[in-house]
């Protein structure tokens, strides 16, 4: 383990946050929030979500489901915003830039971090973040953002619709919580993800994952723990239903949100707590998949 963590440390880092080191620019000014962050009162609880916005007061626009025409992608979170109506209801025609707006003030996220996931989509999709729109469901390019091995998410493998919600694998997760109040810990999101690797290895004959996609997986899951705090009583109809419950607010009270830089505070010891990616479980299952697969060719021979 002394040896993959540093090695894993540096890979996860060139590729989640490699653009703000070329840059030069964003990664700096992400610290600078999250300085002034530690350095300033947090909001007071009930008051994160500015006046004369979704969610103010804990009172948000009505929730409808997604129609057979609407896009939906596998995010819950930008789902729930299209549920809500503080994106399109529609799911299309998302302008990058609003994007990154609208996310800020539904969750909490810092202005650095807000910017930088739509212009990495919008660079994904070999879009100009600051002309084009995009729909929902083009964030599903698999491989880009979208990746085996999802919490909440079939292997695209399996269904290419990665719009659609997988309810056993979400009832899993909300089964999974060891600490108060059965709510989720890193630990138990570090065994949950593990354990979606070793059966997307087994059962996956296209299975991938980068080490891009690996933190990815830890970042997503990551956001239960820093923007929900954990907590199985929001969790429930955010995962099951990908609706915003009333009352609710991000447990991120910090007067400049999340920064990057807090956020891999979490993502980062989710990701080295994962013991498939030491123990040899996921190299094993794949032998275990290759070994049922020249069986089956046998047996039809």
């Amino acid at each position: 383990m002394a040896v993959v963590a540093p090695k894993r440390i540096s890979q996860g880092l060139g590729s989640s946050i490699g653009g703000f080191l070329i840059n030069g620019v964003l990664f700096p000014i992400d610290l600078v929030l999250f300085l002034f962050n530690l350095l300033t009162p947090d909001h007071k609880a009930g008051h994160v979500i500015p006046e004369g916005h979704p969610g103010f007061g804990g009172k948000w626009p009505g929730y409808v489901p997604p129609g057979d025409d609407d896009s939906r992608c596998s995010c819950p979170a930008l789902n729930a915003m299209a549920n809500h109506g503080i994106l399109p209801h529609s799911g299309r025609n998302i302008p990058f830039r609003e994007l990154g707006r609208l996310v800020r003030e539904t969750y909490n996220f810092a202005p650095t971090f807000c910017f930088f996931v739509p212009n990495y989509a919008a660079n994904m999709l070999n879009r100009n973040y600051w002309k084009d729109s995009f729909d929902l469901a083009d964030l599903d390019a698999h491989n880009c953002i979208e990746h085996d091995a999802s919490l909440v998410r079939v292997d695209a493998n399996e269904d290419p619709d990665q719009g659609k919600i997988a309810q056993h694998l979400v009832e899993r997760v909300l089964a999974a919580g060891t600490g108060k109040n059965g709510n989720l810990t890193k630990k138990d999101l570090s065994r949950l993800l593990g354990e979606r690797r070793v059966e997307s290895k087994q059962n996956n004959p296209k299975f991938s994952l980068a080490t891009v996609h690996r933190m990815f997986g830890s970042s997503n899951a990551s956001t239960m723990l820093t923007i929900f705090g954990g907590r199985m009583d929001d969790l429930r109809p955010f995962l099951t239903e990908e609706r915003l419950p009333d009352g609710w607010e991000s447990r991120i009270r910090h007067r400049m949100g999340l920064t990057i830089f807090e956020f891999n505070t979490t993502v980062l010891p989710v990701e080295l707590g994962i013991r498939a990616e030491v123990d040899g479980a996921i190299e094993a299952a794949g032998r275990d998949r290759y070994s049922q697969t020249v069986a089956q060719g046998k047996k039809k021979a």
